[in-house]
């Protein structure tokens, strides 16, 4: 592939913040109000990644999923205001800021829906002038690990998929992104998944931290310049 790579597509989940074990206590919380016992990490740990209302049932067998879709997004808002949870690191939002200084679109792809990310994409949010878009359940018809989840993406940009790389932490995106002929960065910064857990042919390339990317995008997934300005 080519191409000189125009986006950064990058997973919202323990890849641009580290969301894991906020997720597993607002998760538990919200299994309290309902009368239910706690789960455990390992199975937090097991379906993380999946859709929330897909994995509840492994999380918690037996849950009333329209009880807990009605309570989640209140104490969402709760952790949101109080700052337990989507917290972006400084060094995130400054490698942010570097990729689009070299000329990069950045997007958001995530699983989420579109309550869940909404907040994200506020005027007046710290992803603001860095982010020009988002992909979530609520504009898209499919979900990783399947390819075809970045058909919208895609379509909507005009931009190839040799032209874009895909920021994840799990298999899953790994897949999607490999099925989509999109070159894939794990990030492996949050801990939960360990890289020879990932299908090798789908990881272009991993990076330990997150500010990494930048390094990894212009150095290993850039074609070679040569001093004639031609692909070497």
């Amino acid at each position: 592939m080519s191409d000189l790579i125009k986006a950064v597509i990058v997973d919202v989940d323990d890849t641009l913040c580290l969301t894991e074990a906020a997720s597993y206590e607002l998760e538990n919380e919200v299994l309290a109000r309902l009368g239910r016992p706690a789960m455990s990490r390992e199975v937090h740990l097991a379906t993380w990644g999946e859709t929330l209302l897909d994995a509840m049932p492994r999380r918690s067998p037996g849950v009333d999923l329209e009880r807990f879709a009605e309570l989640f997004p209140i104490l969402h808002q709760r952790y949101l205001a109080d700052g337990r949870l989507d917290v972006i690191p400084p060094e995130n939002l400054a490698a942010l800021d570097r990729l689009v200084e070299q000329g990069r679109t950045v997007m958001l792809l995530t699983s989420r829906t579109e309550a869940e990310v909404r907040h994200l994409l506020e005027p007046d949010h710290v992803l603001a002038g860095r982010v020009t878009g988002a992909y979530h359940q609520g504009n898209t018809r499919f979900r990783k690990p399947d390819p075809r989840v970045f058909d919208e993406l895609l379509a909507e940009t005009g931009l190839r998929p040799g032209q874009c790389v895909y920021v994840g932490d799990s298999p899953g995106d790994a897949v999607a992104a490999g099925g989509a002929g999109i070159r894939f960065v794990a990030c492996l910064q949050s801990g939960v998944r360990r890289l020879d857990e990932f299908d090798p042919r789908f990881v272009t390339t991993s990076v330990d931290t997150f500010p990494e990317v930048v390094g990894a995008i212009s150095a290993r997934l850039e074609p070679v310049r040569s001093s004639y300005g031609g692909a070497g």
